[in-house]
């Protein structure tokens, strides 16, 4: 059986471009934990002017591409949901990024849908606050902007995040890594049609997670990645160290 590493190590230090469009805390992370890995942050792009992409890049001396795409949205005369436009932007965004010579694209907060433009001239990985390894019958459950909260709802007794590869259908990559979970705590005498407190319950949990889960599996796999750790065979499966990973890498507490 024929394996192939999805980043090659001996290619030399893996170059990631950080997308955010928001405060960039995962970002955050990554840049920090590439001064000790085999990886660097060599370029930050975002699609908000009013993000933090700036400030960050400023902090840690790392040039910075901003392309706005509200205003890209409101030139065309088209809603930010239209995605017939999308591959466009993502056209000037893969032209923009070419300079930097970048092996792998970390969408650490980055709000937008990637099309195919942009999905096949990159490697991307994404983290997302959900297993993404639990099924309902065919398809994944905790998809979209709110797992966490439909995960509570649904009665999970523990949350994980899961990294996985950007691929054409939003969440449903190939799962690189799962991690540590985290313990649903609700307070007495919940009421569960109060939306107000699902939501705060929610944000609680969801920025606990961030911290024991998204910001731990996150740049622990692009430093797998660049080490040469993860591979695929003919037929796109993952392995870790030449072991299969059907449903990713799990990590216990």
């Amino acid at each position: 059986m024929l394996l192939k590493e999805l980043y090659h190590s001996e290619s030399g230090r893996m170059r990631v471009a950080g997308l955010m469009s928001g405060s960039g805390s995962n970002l955050r992370k990554i840049i920090e934990h590439g001064r000790r890995a085999p990886y660097e942050v060599v370029v930050i792009f975002s699609d908000n002017p009013a993000s933090n992409a700036e400030k960050i890049g400023n902090d840690y001396s790392i040039p910075v591409v901003v392309r706005d795409i509200s205003s890209f949205y409101n030139e065309r005369g088209k809603p930010r949901k239209d995605l017939s436009i999308r591959a466009e932007f993502d056209e000037g965004t893969v032209d923009a990024l070419k300079p930097f010579n970048v092996n792998v694209v970390a969408y650490a907060g980055y709000m937008s849908i990637a099309t195919n433009q942009l999905i096949n001239a990159f490697l991307g990985i994404n983290v997302h606050p959900a297993d993404l390894s639990i099924m309902s019958g065919s398809k994944r459950k905790y998809t979209g902007d709110h797992a966490v909260r439909d995960a509570i709802l649904a009665g999970e007794k523990q949350l994980r995040a899961s990294t996985h590869i950007i691929e054409s259908q939003v969440d449903y990559g190939r799962i690189l890594m799962i991690s540590a979970p985290l313990v649903v705590n609700l307070p007495k005498g919940v009421d569960f049609n109060n939306k107000d407190q699902v939501n705060l319950i929610s944000d609680d949990h969801q920025n606990r997670l961030k911290e024991i889960g998204d910001g731990v599996i996150f740049p622990r796999t692009l430093e797998h990645l660049a080490d040469g750790r993860y591979s695929q065979d003919e037929q796109g499966s993952l392995y870790f160290d030449n072991k299969p990973i059907p449903q990713g890498m799990r990590l216990e507490a």
